[in-house]
């Protein structure tokens, strides 16, 4: 189980670093409406992540329950999703536009921000997909399914929360350089490559 999460954490820092809904939301607060309300908006975010994270584990344990081949379709569907994910990033670097937008309105007020963060997350087709397609794939073979995916949901939910929390206090003092074209693209390939090789490994490893 220490293995598999240690292996999960990073496939999960990689995840989070790759730019989209998630990350475009927490540098527009962190820049526009400063480093207290994007905070708000991250745990809005991370809430959003451990429902997903539930809604696997009710769900998931009854269908395993009844078809074990599911796991296997659902293990390789996992390592399509990532592989697609680290085409689909290293394939936005042909556009120098398309990395980390930070265009886009912001909120003032916690509550606001706290739901901003919140339907962020929930209406992330990629946060629902991980969390039904790869979260499994970590708990340990005989290990108590439900539970094994809470915690990993915990955990990402965790290093999602942590990364992005970084993300703001590097925007807090450093928005110009974060706004550079070159470093933007830099973080985009150094994500996109990271993944490609966390979906090469987990179509390699068999469950344990």
């Amino acid at each position: 189980m220490l293995s598999n999460l240690a292996a999960f954490a990073l496939t999960a820092l990689f995840i989070s670093m790759v730019p989209g809904q998630g990350v475009a939301m927490v540098l527009r607060q962190g820049i526009v409406s400063g480093a207290k309300v994007a905070r708000v908006s991250i745990l809005g975010n991370s809430t959003g992540l451990i429902i997903w994270s539930a809604a696997s584990a009710l769900g998931l344990s009854a269908i395993f329950a009844v078809s074990p081949i599911a796991f296997e379709i659902l293990r390789w569907s996992g390592v399509a999703y990532l592989a697609f994910i680290a085409i689909q990033t290293l394939w936005s670097l042909r556009s120098r536009n398309s990395t980390f937008d930070l265009e886009g309105s912001a909120t003032t007020s916690l509550t606001s921000a706290y739901r901003v963060g919140l339907f962020t997350n929930l209406t992330n087709a990629k946060a629902m997909v991980f969390a039904l397609a790869l979260l499994p794939q970590y708990v340990p073979k005989g290990y108590n399914l439900t539970l094994g995916i809470m915690i990993f949901g915990l955990l990402w939910a965790t290093i999602s929360m942590s990364w992005y929390l970084v993300l703001v206090a590097v925007v807090d003092k450093a928005s110009r350089w974060l706004s550079r074209p070159h470093v933007r693209r830099w973080l985009t390939a150094a994500s996109g490559v990271g993944i490609l090789f966390l979906a090469i490994g987990l179509a390699l490893s068999p469950r344990n």
